[in-house]
């Protein structure tokens, strides 16, 4: 597993693509049209301050290490729920994940960003993606029945041509939504602080990944009554929780019941092995009582200028690692 650079990327523009957020409820074109306003209701009271940025020692030097890059994964939506509470019905241990996003050079804050996040539910489905079991992919993932019985008989002929896609991450290119659930997805915006807050559930697992969430900063886009149009994706990354915590969740239903093999996430191809530069989370939760809530907070340091939408920039640390790998970077 190598280590991803962090030294600031080349500073480039790209004509911007048209992307559009459809708002999910009249009371969501509200609330992005105000900003922090939403705040009032369901998260009240929260506060949003992440992890602060580490400040250079001498002038010039960046002031924050860039948040490393890795791929999008196959399960992607482009974001169409416009909201902070992502949970819906699902069941899970309660998660507040704060996030703040700056300018690694300058360390100022980016205000009026477009943040998603989207992530496995206890039992490792993602919405949108339902039939293809657990981590979906056509090779499977730990949601399907397992085969019965023993074969039998030899194997005859010589295979020909590419092997199948699919596996535990669905492989790496994009994945087309098999259904129309939606639930732990979301966006929203980033105040004048650059901070962002999302209520969700803790993630879970499923076969070839260690438990985490995806996410990607948007910006130079534009806030509208239908929602967020245009701009470029900065930083496409994903966010990690250390082994004790997952652990201590893997003994709380439902995720008690998932019998899929966990990957660690010092067995994982995609955690590029840096700590929070790498996307792992800061995390705060009763030792012993994880059940009743786990607070999440990280500081992404990104390029504005780049655009990096985890598709084919290069920035898949570890994939080459195994021939699995491939096929398990959802």
């Amino acid at each position: 597993m190598t280590e991803q650079e962090t030294a600031p990327g080349p500073k480039h523009k790209r004509d911007l693509t048209r992307r559009k957020v459809l708002v999910a409820g009249a009371g969501a074109v509200v609330a992005a049209g105000v900003g922090g306003s939403f705040a009032a209701g369901a998260f009240a009271g929260e506060e949003t301050t992440a992890a602060r940025g580490k400040t250079a020692g001498t002038s010039g030097e960046a002031c924050y290490r860039l948040t490393s890059e890795t791929t999008e994964g196959p399960y992607y939506i482009d974001a169409d729920k416009l909201r902070r509470d992502i949970t819906e019905d699902q069941e899970g241990i309660p998660l507040t994940l704060r996030l703040k996003v700056i300018d690694a050079d300058t360390c100022k804050p980016l205000a009026n960003a477009a943040v998603d996040v989207w992530h496995c539910n206890a039992l490792g489905l993602y919405s949108g993606y339902e039939a293809m079991g657990s981590g979906g992919g056509s090779g499977g993932g730990g949601g399907g029945t397992p085969p019965s019985g023993t074969p039998t008989g030899s194997p005859t002929g010589s295979p020909t041509g590419a092997p199948p896609g699919g596996g535990g991450g669905g492989g790496g290119g994009h994945e087309e939504p098999t259904d129309d659930e939606r639930y732990l997805r979301g966006t929203w915006r980033t105040d004048k602080k650059g901070e962002v807050v999302f209520r969700t559930v803790f993630p879970g697992w499923y076969q070839g990944r260690c438990v985490h969430i995806h996410t990607k900063v948007h910006v130079n886009g534009t806030w509208t009554d239908a929602g967020y149009e245009g701009g470029t994706t900065c930083h496409t990354g994903q966010l990690f929780f250390d082994e004790a915590s997952v652990l201590a969740t893997a003994e709380v239903a439902p995720y008690s019941t998932n019998t899929t093999t966990r990957t660690t996430l010092d067995e994982d191809t995609i955690y590029p092995g840096n700590g929070t530069e790498g996307g792992l989370l800061k995390l705060k939760y009763k030792k012993g009582a994880i059940a009743r809530g786990v607070v999440a907070a990280l500081t992404m340091g990104v390029d504005p200028e780049a655009t990096h939408d985890g598709t084919g920039d290069g920035a898949q640390p570890g994939t080459s690692a195994s021939p699995s790998a491939s096929a398990a970077t959802g």
